[in-house]
This record gives C-alpha cells, sequence and structure tokens, in this order.
C-alpha cells in the first residue's frame, strides 16, 4: 500500500460479514480500484462501501444473499459501459449480478473503465446524479453536549480520560449520546460505570461488533 492510500477499517468489516461467495469478489473489486486510483477514498454510505476521489463518488460495492453489485455513479462512465456493451441491467449496479469473479469485465477492462472514471473528474467532465446534493451546504450539528456525571467520571479516572481524549469526534458522541439517552438516573449511572471501563481499556462504544466481525476475516492486501 502506498502512502497515499486510504483503506477504512469499516469496509475490512462489510466484506468479513458478507457471504464467502462475495468475499473474494469485493476484495478484487477493492483491489482493482485502488490499482486504478491510488488517491481513492473509501467510505461507507447507506451501510455498503464506497470509493471517492476529489470529493466525488466513483463507485460502490454491494454483496446481498446470492449475488454481489458494483456500481460506477458518473453519468459519463455509464455511457462509456453502456457503449462497450458492458453496462448489465437486472441488479442494483452497473455490471450485473455478480456471485463469482468471473461474471466481472476483464481486469484490463475494469481498470481501464475505472481510469476513465478518474479522467473524467480531473477534467471537470463528471457529474453524478447526487452531485448537486452534495454540494449543498448543510448547517454543522450541533456538539452533543457531555452529561456533567460523566466528565466527572472521566475526570476521575486518568486512564479513562486519556483514551476518551485521543478518541474521534464520532467515537466520542457516541459514548455521549449513549449516556445522553439514558431514560432513568439509575441507567445513566450505568452506562457511565460500563463507558469508563471500556474507555480505558481504549474501546470504543460498538467494540464488541467490530471485534467479533474483524475476526472471521483478515483481508489481504497488496
Amino acid at each position: 500500500m502506498s502512502p497515499t492510500q486510504s483503506f477504512d477499517p469499516r469496509i475490512d468489516i462489510y466484506i468479513a460479514k458478507s457471504k464467502p461467495f462475495a468475499q473474494p469478489i469485493l476484495a478484487h473489486i477493492r483491489e482493482l480500484v485502488h490499482k486504478a486510483c491510488p488517491a481513492v477514498v473509501e467510505t461507507m454510505k447507506w451501510s455498503r462501501p464506497f470509493f471517492e476521489y476529489k470529493g466525488v463518488i466513483l463507485a460502490n460495492m454491494s454483496a446481498f444473499k446470492e449475488h454481489c453489485s458494483f456500481g460506477f455513479w458518473g453519468q459519463e462512465i455509464s455511457a462509456v459501459l453502456r457503449e462497450a456493451k458492458l453496462l448489465q441491467p437486472g441488479a442494483m449496479g452497473s455490471l450485473g449480478r455478480l456471485t463469482r469473479i468471473e461474471d466481472m469485465p476483464t481486469n484490463k477492462q475494469m481498470l481501464g473503465i475505472l481510469r476513465q472514471a478518474v479522467d473524467f473528474v480531473d477534467s471537470g467532465q463528471y457529474t453524478s446524479p447526487i452531485v448537486a446534493r452534495s454540494k449543498v451546504v448543510k448547517a454543522p450539528k450541533a456538539a452533543a453536549e457531555a452529561p456533567p456525571a460523566f466528565m466527572r467520571a472521566l475526570k476521575a479516572n486518568k486512564k479513562a480520560s486519556v483514551a476518551f481524549a485521543a478518541f474521534s469526534p464520532g467515537c466520542k458522541r457516541e459514548y455521549i449520546e449513549w449516556i445522553a439517552d439514558a431514560k432513568r438516573d439509575e441507567t445513566r449511572d450505568k452506562r457511565i460505570d460500563t463507558a469508563i471501563e471500556w474507555i480505558g481499556e481504549g474501546k470504543q462504544r460498538n467494540w464488541k461488533y467490530q471485534q467479533s466481525q474483524s475476526s472471521k476475516f483478515q483481508l489481504a492486501r497488496p
């Protein structure tokens, strides 16, 4: 992996919890995307993996019970696929229902199409159905207010306080909102005790789910 490449661990988990037939397909797609565009950025949207370049969506992939799908988002690249007779109907994506790697275009074709999509972005020709909506500036979400009792408990536990300070804003929010959502004082206090214990161990709010999924599958990277 080059220093510029970005791999999202949430996609590791997504692949790991997919059906066995889907795992090699998703890993193969992922490898091709990074090979074609080392500067691509991975993320999760609508509970599935997405690939972005320069702030716009290049493509996404999904796994279902009996097939996978891979979809390009740019209208121009869809036209290229259509002209090459590679655009397949009947599935949520551009390439039809993928049940094995062989159902996809050849690696050479895929790399060529992916690089063409990147070129469209670089040249300013790329348009996507959601690009216009993604440019709408929304008011930033107000920061969740940490319950005073939680902050006092953190202050009293140096190890947990240091670990919490190192968490990302999203990880902090998950804990704060979980505690703030408690309806009863007893529930809130119990959640605070649990949170302090987990945070002191460096665990995120959903560590149990992340641990169980990541242990199933270790994705090999080039």
